[in-house]
């Protein structure tokens, strides 16, 4: 298993060309700021803005000094102990489970799938670029992205700082932090044969495999290269546990005769947290967002289909857990996405409890909003 070393990722950042030693009246001459799909001379925004020229030094200085912010960020976001990669910590109480505790355990996430998670998936909401696109533009082409530019990230980067707003302001996809769902099955769903319709970037399967008592490990997906690296990380660090990866949609899976013949009634549990709707766009022409042009298709194509799916590889008294905010609102759509999935699961499963997660991070627009831990029960 291949992961990403410090080395290689500084190496990415860094141009073949004089940009990366250009003089501060040549970067002046040079740089452009980036305001949507419009492209301004940095030397006429500043005239524009009244920006100081102290503080386009600072960001001068920044770019030229760039491995100094790249070595933190790998080193918080990205660095991987592979002789330490074992949950030894004990796990956190049901009454608080909090996506953002130990999250050291989600740069194994973040390493494998560092492409697709802070640059490939992009956000539901208009004009919020990539984490990875900003960076590559700033520190490659001599790009500005306007936010750079507001008074609240100047103020960030007068105090060094700005790796603040590199991380506020711009956007990485969600992550379930291992930890988390490992404190979930040992705690409350004890599952011992996964099933899961979305594999969450490989973290739920790091988190049900630490779990002493996991049998068998299946799960879905349709980004091929998410499907291969879960698959070479369980086959890599957790040789001896039964598995199958499977690269497609899940709501296809009631049409397929094999899975169906293989699974049926078969896993204790089934586990996820399924995309919501349009919130998050991730790679690749079989998402869900893709194939349902409406929330009405969306619900009635992929979620019901799934929730069909779930009750016909449950066995009887089988835990489906799935984990959403109340909250939803990509541009100018307005609903409760939890109500509406809630109300189709309630026509297959019983409520058994709601647990608050909390998760500083979720996308929604009350950015207070826990997330809610649904599980319910297969009753024939």
């Amino acid at each position: 298993m291949k992961l990403l070393t410090l080395s290689r990722f500084l190496s990415m950042f860094h141009s073949k060309s004089n940009v990366n030693s250009r003089t501060f009246e040549e970067f002046i001459k040079n740089a452009q700021v980036k305001s949507g799909n419009k492209y301004t001379p940095l030397k006429e925004y500043i005239k524009r803005q009244n920006i100081e020229l102290n503080d386009i030094k600072l960001l001068y200085s920044h770019i030229m000094n760039r491995d100094e912010y790249l070595t933190r960020f790998y080193n918080k976001s990205l660095d991987v102990d592979v002789d330490n990669i074992k949950i030894t910590d004990k796990q956190m109480p049901k009454s608080y489970l909090d996506n953002n505790a130990l999250v050291n355990y989600k740069n194994m996430i973040r390493n494998i799938h560092f492409r697709n998670i802070l640059q490939k998936t992009k956000s539901g909401y208009n004009n919020i670029h990539s984490f990875l696109d900003v960076l590559f533009d700033l520190y490659l082409k001599e790009m500005i992205d306007y936010k750079l530019l507001t008074p609240s990230a100047i103020h960030y980067l007068r105090n060094g700082r700005i790796g603040s707003v590199f991380s506020s302001f711009y956007f990485r996809a969600s992550i379930m932090n291992p930890y988390l769902v490992y404190s979930l099955n040992m705690s409350v769903l004890k599952g011992s044969k996964i099933f899961t319709p979305t594999l969450g970037w490989t973290s739920y399967a790091y988190g049900f495999l630490e779990c002493p008592f996991t049998k068998e490990y299946v799960g879905v997906d349709v980004i091929p290269d998410v499907c291969q690296k879960t698959d070479e990380f369980i086959r890599t660090l957790y040789p001896t546990i039964k598995h199958e990866i499977i690269c497609k949609p899940s709501e296809d899976l009631l049409l397929d005769s094999r899975f169906l013949k293989k699974y049926r009634g078969h896993f204790d549990t089934v586990f996820f947290s399924p995309p919501y709707y349009e919130l998050e766009l991730y790679p690749g022409l079989n998402q869900s967002t893709t194939r349902y042009k409406t929330y009405e298709d969306w619900l009635s194509g992929y979620w019901l289909n799934t929730i069909k799916l779930c009750y016909y590889v449950l066995e009887k008294n089988g835990t489906l857990c799935y984990i959403l905010s109340a909250g939803y609102n990509a541009n100018t759509n307005h609903t409760n996405i939890l109500q509406d999935m809630n109300k189709i699961a309630k026509e297959y499963f019983t409520l058994k409890s709601i647990l608050p997660m909390h998760n500083k991070n979720v996308h929604v627009t009350d950015s207070q909003t826990k997330e809610k831990i649904m599980i319910f029960i297969k009753n024939d």
